[in-house]
């Protein structure tokens, strides 16, 4: 396979040479070969991107709200055109599966950006408040820091509604899976965007990552990625005092209740672990935990174990892979790293484990795994693992439930199931959680999508997700 060089960035509408003359290497992770190359971008670039998105602010922000829309829906009928392209692109740099890159990786995107057009016409640009005029305005440059587990739907989430809310945008993608943010930039190209108003530069968090959190010229920081990098980004922007939204780890529970009956339960098990396990465990808002009654406990292990068993581990392009690698060698290592732990304090493995997957001797596999025997107290049930790893935990009542399914310093998501709704409602409404599935509820663009506690702060997706971009002036008349 040829290596892709990519040797410019995307700044003020038009690719430049990078200051720096050092190359990122982009490793394909099911082959542990590099599929491209791309600039390790420096602080002068980052002035230059953030120079470039300054420039073009105050005609974007006087754009009409409809136009800026429409743009946002050409992108998305450019996407559509080149998503097999996309999802190749994707699969490449970070492994998911080729099904799972095409209808995830590309196909949510592809909802947010056609949201769009639905969400603009209820954000209150304007309203009457007494005597008061309020007026909402874009809040000005944003600096975008997006992480690898889902690179194009965690920029698209971004870039989206700031367009729309009128704002200019640095994108700064992770440097594991850079290529489809260059490839944004192509459509945008492609469909007529003003010169600035996207703008990326690759590199290292802590050189260019941090250049553009602290930027005395951007207003405002939206940050995915681990709690850790973002209490670092928090720090660095504090020094301007810009806003900062942050979108960040998540130990989610999987909560079924004791009315569940055992076709319910059998479903909600297997759901569980579809959850779990998407996109090779690397998603934020992944349903780690699974809590059952202690009567059932067994039950809910054997038919855990069984439903991982059935994920075929394999390379991206081979439609019977259901279990992708994991981005990174780091990556994989940290996950065997939690699993040894996990048996160190008593875990018991149900399924997978810490061992190379059979015939996988090339690539950043891991088993998918199931550990039984899980305590409150332990590692696997308190830190994020990202990666391919359930922790089935038993508990005696629901107030245990709800206690277990809070007791983390996460608070991003979950899922509750009982044959009552308005009982699953109401255990739902404990869950000290942003985004909680009801009997396998659909994910839904419009609604908002963000977390509580280290979870971070902020919302994305629909209105809410272009408020975030908007400052509010009251005008006394």
């Amino acid at each position: 396979m040829s290596v892709q060089v990519l040797d410019t960035l995307f700044i003020g509408g038009e690719w430049v040479r990078p200051e720096g003359t050092d190359p990122i290497e982009v490793v394909d992770p099911s082959t542990e070969q590099v599929v491209a190359t791309v600039p390790a971008g420096t602080p002068g670039d980052i002035d230059r991107a953030v120079a470039a998105a300054r420039a073009a602010w105050p005609g974007w922000a006087a754009t009409p709200v409809a136009e800026r829309v429409d743009l946002v829906t050409r992108l998305a009928d450019a996407l559509e055109r080149r998503a097999d392209e996309m999802a190749r692109v994707i699969s490449e740099d970070m492994g998911a599966p080729a099904k799972i890159a095409k209808a995830v990786q590309v196909g949510t995107p592809l909802a947010v950006l056609r949201s769009m057009a639905r969400v603009a016409d209820e954000v209150p640009f304007s309203e009457e408040v007494g005597n008061s005029l309020v007026v909402r305005e874009p809040v000005g440059v944003v600096g975008a820091i997006t992480p690898w587990n889902y690179p194009l739907h965690q920029v698209t989430a971004k870039l989206a509604p700031a367009l729309v809310a009128g704002c200019t945008v640095v994108l700064k993608p992770s440097e594991v899976a850079p290529r489809a943010a260059f490839l944004l930039a192509e459509l945008l190209v492609e469909v007529g965007a003003p010169a600035g108003v996207y703008n990326v530069v690759t590199g290292y968090g802590p050189v260019v990552g941090e250049a553009l959190a602290a930027h005395p010229d951007v207003d405002m920081v939206s940050f995915t990625g681990s709690t850790h990098a973002g209490k670092r980004v928090s720090q660095v922007a504090a020094e301007t005092v810009k806003r900062v939204s942050l979108e960040l780890g998540g130990k989610s529970a999987n909560v079924v209740l004791p009315d569940a009956d055992d076709e319910l339960f059998a479903k909600a098990v297997k759901a569980g672990v579809n959850n779990c396990f998407l996109n090779s465990g690397q998603t934020c808002t992944a349903w780690t935990r699974l809590l059952v009654p202690a009567d059932r406990y067994e039950q809910a292990v054997e038919l855990a174990a069984g439903a991982a068993e059935r994920f075929t581990v394999g390379p991206p392009d081979d439609a019977a892979t259901k279990l992708g690698p994991l981005a990174s060698e780091a990556q994989r290592d940290r996950v065997r790293g939690f699993l040894a732990t996990a048996e160190q304090e008593g875990a018991r493995v149900a399924a997978g484990g810490p061992t190379q997957p059979e015939g996988r001797d090339t690539g950043f596999y891991v088993r998918p795994t199931v550990l039984a025997d899980v305590t409150p107290d332990m590692t696997v049930a308190r830190e994020e693992i990202f990666g391919p790893v359930l922790s089935v935990m038993a508990y005696r009542d629901e107030d245990e439930a709800a206690a277990i399914a809070t007791a983390t310093d996460y608070g991003l998501a979950g899922g509750v199931w009982s044959p009552d709704v308005d009982h699953a409602v109401a255990f739902a409404r404990r869950m000290r959680t942003g985004q909680v599935d009801v009997n396998g509820g659909r994910f839904n663009p419009l609604a908002p999508f963000g977390g509580y506690k280290q979870s971070g702060n902020g919302r994305e997706l629909g209105r809410y997700g272009v408020e975030e971009f908007l400052e509010t002036t009251s005008i006394q008349r």
